[in-house]
């Protein structure tokens, strides 16, 4: 690995080796050798998180031996889709909000109030690791999902503003109008689609002008 590249994280929750920068950090533990080169393990723990790049004035040396290994997002709508969610120190009042929104949209898990957020990571992690893309009408969706059309499997496109945004590592590169979609595969696990639907907003790093129409 290249000092100026970077493990982006896709929204179907693999790791690629790109030079973008993203807009948050996520963590999933020690994940690189003491080289600094990834390894084949694609989690250490169940807490994934998606963080601020800064907090606190810190500046962290990229893929340091025994640190956890710095993960890239383009925006928060794709760490949701992998997967991560808030972190409970640089981002506490929003993970309160995922929180309190997962809680809302998932009543059917029989979970009360006081439920620790390790019992949200276990049962979001069976999602992640048992990654099934469910198919669904767009029209009953949330904005801030990632879905994938059924004649375009492999790509990833944010559910945004009663339209479709081509997903890249870089940013959002093309619009389609929803009109003429109906069902979708979807890629945000159904837990975080429920907490979406719940109330939580995801941030997006949507450019108008990177966006073809």
């Amino acid at each position: 690995m290249q000092p100026k590249q970077r493990v982006n994280v896709t929204p179907y929750g693999d790791l690629v080796i790109t030079e973008d920068r993203g807009t948050l950090l996520g963590n999933r533990g020690i994940l690189h050798d003491q080289d600094g080169n990834l390894t084949n393990r694609r989690w250490a723990h169940k807490n994934w998180v998606a963080c601020m790049k800064r907090f606190k004035g810190t500046r962290r040396t990229l893929y340091s031996p025994g640190n956890y290994t710095e993960l890239f997002f383009l925006d928060e709508a794709t760490a949701l889709a992998a997967g991560h969610r808030p972190c409970g120190e640089c981002r506490r009042d929003d993970f309160r909000r995922f929180r309190d929104a997962w809680l809302r949209g998932n009543p059917d898990a029989g979970l009360g109030e006081n439920v620790s957020m390790a019992t949200i990571d276990q049962l979001m992690h069976e999602e992640r690791t048992n990654r099934v893309a469910t198919s669904e009408h767009l029209a009953d969706l949330p904005a801030g999902v990632m879905v994938a059309l059924p004649d375009r499997p492999c790509d990833a496109w944010l559910y945004w503003q009663d339209a479709l945004l081509f997903w890249t590592t870089a940013g959002y590169t093309e619009r389609l109008p929803t009109t003429s979609l109906d069902v979708v595969n979807v890629l945000t696990p159904p837990s975080i689609v429920r907490a979406i639907a719940g109330g939580y907003t995801p941030g997006v790093n949507v450019l108008t002008d990177r966006v073809s129409q």
